[in-house]
């Protein structure tokens, strides 16, 4: 099934890898007190996904989230099975752990599983979704699986593979100042010009309300990189191994409290601007 182009009534919480305490608290602020429990999503975890499940469990219950358990989908728990549809169904949140994000599409995409997440986050506007690293890249529609300094500015040296498509006008990447990934993450966006880069630091997430408003938070820097006004790009000209090249690339580097408008791509003020703004206006009058 093609992902869904309807704005979701979920709300989104995407973190660049590194600690993620301030992920895991947004997430239990965000649940009501009779929303269903948090599943914890392990399926990009390569090593220990019991261990990781469990750790993340109990932060989660310390953290004051009323219900938390581990769901596991791996190779030797299939997403089709009725149990994990009926936690599904039932979940107040669902958060993807970092690992291996082609191990999650691995295991999720084309299945029955993907089908019940997409229509809770694109039909209920209590539903959190929840990724760190991994865990946040695989909501692209495309999202990137390899490119490393500068051969990713270079045709061949950057890949996309399909995403969830949750929310199909980004492209998230992480880790993303800590690793040098502004080239991949460039050529991602010269490739598909449509949607819009999303370069997530450690510690620094996005909180995406109604896939029309985003708001940073965290300790580092947000990358915005917008491609809708390219021109001139040498995609369908070079041959592999030659570099790319495009014009007009629109860039912001936001930080905590920052906004975008993901329909008009416009960088809004933080609400505490507008606040301080609205006391100027008041003293001038």
């Amino acid at each position: 099934m093609p992902p869904v182009r309807t704005l979701p009534k979920g709300t989104a919480l995407l973190l660049g890898g590194g600690d993620d305490d301030a992920l895991l608290a947004l997430l239990c602020e965000r649940l009501s007190p009779h929303a269903g429990p948090v599943e914890v999503v392990t399926t990009a975890a390569t090593r220990s996904p019991v261990k990781t499940g469990r750790a993340y469990v109990d932060g989660l219950l310390e953290l004051g989230c009323g219900r938390a358990q581990h769901l596991r989908v791996d190779e030797h728990n299939p997403a089709d099975r009725p149990a994990t549809l009926r936690r599904l169904h039932r979940a107040g949140a669902v958060f993807f752990t970092g690992g291996d994000q082609e191990r999650i599409t691995e295991h999720w995409l084309h299945t029955p599983a993907l089908e019940v997440l997409r229509h809770r986050f694109h039909h209920d506007p209590a539903f959190v979704l929840a990724g760190t690293s991994a865990g946040a890249s695989v909501v692209s529609a495309s999202m990137i699986v390899a490119g490393h300094g500068a051969r990713s500015l270079t045709k061949g040296g950057m890949h996309t593979a399909p995403g969830f498509g949750l929310l199909p006008q980004m492209i998230v990447d992480q880790h993303f100042a800590e690793r040098g990934r502004f080239g991949r993450l460039a050529h991602a966006v010269l490739q598909h010009p449509a949607a819009i880069g999303l370069g997530l630091g450690q510690e620094t997430g996005v909180i995406v309300e109604g896939g029309r408003h985003l708001r940073v938070f965290g300790d580092g820097v947000v990358m915005v990189v917008d491609g809708r006004q390219v021109r001139n790009d040498n995609l369908g000209r070079i041959g592999r191994g030659e570099p790319v090249a495009g014009e007009n690339l629109h860039v912001h580097l936001l930080v905590a409290g920052r906004r975008l408008d993901l329909r008009t791509r416009r960088v809004l003020p933080a609400e505490t601007d507008e606040t301080t703004d609205e006391s100027a206006r008041r003293e001038v009058e």
